[in-house]
């Protein structure tokens, strides 16, 4: 076929092994031209706001912000764990109950509140209205327990913070 189309042009076969060659060469050429032009935009944009002129020190500066990032991350973690810790001995979890102790006052107006930790630690707040004036109680909670004697009020309290709608178990995360 290629026979064909050289005597059909009546080119001369060196001639048109010549122009096949250099056109094969013209477009390794421009495919070399290509990859050049290609690497000097990534080579540019890696110099892009260097401090130095060439790419070994380039490739230090990167190294160093490498070095930093890695250091500003483990600081970081450390923080995250220290505010972990923390949250766990924090209030997570509320319950109130509101309610009227003595028939003659109206309305709910007294009322507990049970505010625990992570570990089910805490304390009831507990508010008693009379006619007379308002009492208030506290006392210190330990895995949902106290030491004192508990009023129902405050056991409700104290179940609606550890299995009520609002209260969540922390999740756990790997250290």
């Amino acid at each position: 076929m290629f026979a064909s189309i050289i005597t059909a042009i009546n080119l001369n076969p060196l001639l048109a092994l010549i122009i096949l060659v250099a056109l094969v060469f013209l477009a390794w050429n421009l495919t070399l031209h290509w990859q050049v032009y290609q690497t000097g935009k990534k080579i540019k944009m890696m110099f892009r706001g260097a401090k130095v002129a060439d790419l070994e020190g380039v490739i230090f500066e990167q190294i160093k912000r490498l070095r930093q990032t890695e250091k500003n991350l483990e600081e970081l973690t450390k923080f995250s764990q220290q505010m972990e810790k923390m949250a766990l001995n924090s209030i997570q979890k509320v319950g109130v109950i509101r309610f009227n102790p003595f028939s003659d006052t109206g309305g709910d107006q007294s009322f507990s509140i049970a505010c625990l930790d992570a570990q089910d630690n805490g304390f009831t707040l507990t508010s008693l209205f009379t006619r007379e004036g308002t009492r208030i109680y506290t006392k210190p909670i330990a895995n949902s327990e106290s030491k004192y004697p508990l009023t129902e009020e405050e056991k409700r309290a104290i179940s609606e913070a550890t299995n009520g709608k609002m209260a969540k178990k922390p999740r756990k995360t790997k250290t």
